[in-house]
């Protein structure tokens, strides 16, 4: 069993973000994580930009190199970080690859689907409903886009 503390993944999440933000992207950084052995499956910042993909959102991208690194669609028992509340369109994702556990950063009350807008977790239609946390490294994660949009003005 792994006793890396959440804190480290999100920071590792939050790496992403940076990296996302330098490139031009907007800064939302995710990783997937097997929790039995601490192992990061998945990493990845928003690539919409460099690969004029509206689906290359950080958390997609993440999804899709942890089930390669597994050899499966499903990522029963993994959870995912990620720096900002995920989208509708990721949160079904998120349903759809099985995570077991959801933390996330900054909240958004504009373009979030987990905790605002459609509240996808909590619809009958959907098929999974992974655990979530949110507001871990709250302050950071915010203030990161924060400062990235504040630039852009």
């Amino acid at each position: 069993m792994d006793d890396t503390p959440a804190s480290a993944f999100m920071a590792e999440a939050m790496d992403q973000a940076r990296a996302a933000a330098k490139r031009g992207e907007v800064p939302v950084g995710a990783v997937v994580v097997d929790p039995q052995t601490g192992t990061v499956l998945g990493r990845a910042g928003n690539e919409t930009e460099a690969t004029h993909d509206p689906t290359g959102h950080a958390e997609i991208l993440a999804l899709r190199r942890a089930a390669q690194a597994k050899g499966d669609a499903r990522l029963t028992g993994c959870d995912l970080y990620v720096t900002l509340e995920p989208c509708a369109m990721c949160a079904a994702a998120i349903s759809h690859a099985r995570i077991r556990r959801l933390y996330f950063g900054a909240y958004d009350a504009k373009g979030g689907g987990v905790e605002h807008g459609p509240r996808f977790f909590a619809q009958p239609t959907c098929h999974h409903a992974p655990e979530v946390v949110g507001g871990l490294s709250e302050t950071e994660a915010g203030a990161l886009l924060k400062d990235f949009f504040k630039e852009r003005r």
